[in-house]
């Protein structure tokens, strides 16, 4: 599962006998501190105390001695000292188990864990959806969706997709969807050209102000013709002029008449 960060540790746990006992024993710290690494591992295990590579594959000594990065026979020793303690319990098939787990680890509050990264990984798929990014259904992906997917890439590079469209049907009064595809993708692409929040925000009040009052014009107050491959051009604009040659056919070195759409 390794959907758990934390495990809990009795601030009295060294007064405890076999813990005493165990610091009289040659080796005493490294066997302790295999102990908590071994109570780590069951905690990002998540199941019920045991230890193990997957449900079907039991760690060996020798894999816990990698992944411990602790010598082998230290390692069989401390393992021994614990199943003979009864700190730990080995099934016939080799499974290591905590023993008491959920005396010393609140099962409880394991579910409750448990249930609320559920309900977050349900919803970071479902913000993903709405960003148009791949769903991952492989419920094997664990350490809760690779911690977000990294806050989905720092929410995809910081994109202002919302505070973008938002601006634009403030300004113009309409209603343009920030999700749509197509409206991403422009902006994604402009973007990715190193254009920032208030560059789009500029070409929008340019665009408005010579546009928005303009009934023929107002139509293209729209993401496909502001955010489009003549983006950099209404960057660059000297505000005040349109650009036009024929105010009442030309706009922006465009040529419209009443048959036709522009292809911006």
């Amino acid at each position: 599962m390794a959907d758990v960060k934390w495990i809990k540790l009795s601030t009295q746990m060294f007064d405890d006998e076999k813990i005493r006992l165990i610091e009289q024993m040659p080796e005493a710290d490294t066997i302790l501190i295999i102990w908590v690494k071994l109570l780590a591992q069951a905690g990002k295990t998540n199941a019920s105390g045991y230890i193990y590579l997957s449900e079907k594959i039991p760690y060996t000594e020798e894999m816990l001695a990698t992944i411990f990065n602790r010598s082998l026979p230290i390692v069989r020793l401390a393992l021994s000292t614990f199943q003979q303690f009864g700190m730990i319990e080995v099934s016939d098939d080799k499974f290591i188990a905590i023993a008491n787990w959920e005396k010393h680890q609140s099962v409880t509050g394991l579910d409750k864990i448990r249930e609320q990264n559920r309900k977050r990984v349900a919803e970071h798929r479902k913000r993903k959806k709405e960003l148009g990014c791949n769903v991952t259904r492989n419920g094997n992906v664990t350490d809760i969706e690779r911690e977000l997917d990294k806050e989905l890439d720092k929410e995809k590079e910081v994109i202002p997709y919302v505070e973008i469209v938002t601006y634009l049907n403030d300004a113009t009064s309409k209603n343009y969807r920030y999700s749509t595809k197509k409206t991403k993708d422009l902006i994604k692409a402009r973007w990715n050209e190193g254009f920032t929040l208030n560059d789009f925000k500029k070409v929008i009040d340019i665009k408005c102000r010579e546009w928005l009052n303009n009934p023929e014009m107002n139509n293209f107050l729209r993401p496909e013709t502001l955010f489009g491959t003549k983006f950099e051009g209404y960057l660059n604009q000297q505000e005040g002029k349109s650009g036009a040659t024929n105010q009442s056919t030309s706009y922006d070195g465009y040529n419209f008449d009443k048959e036709f759409t522009p292809n911006f």
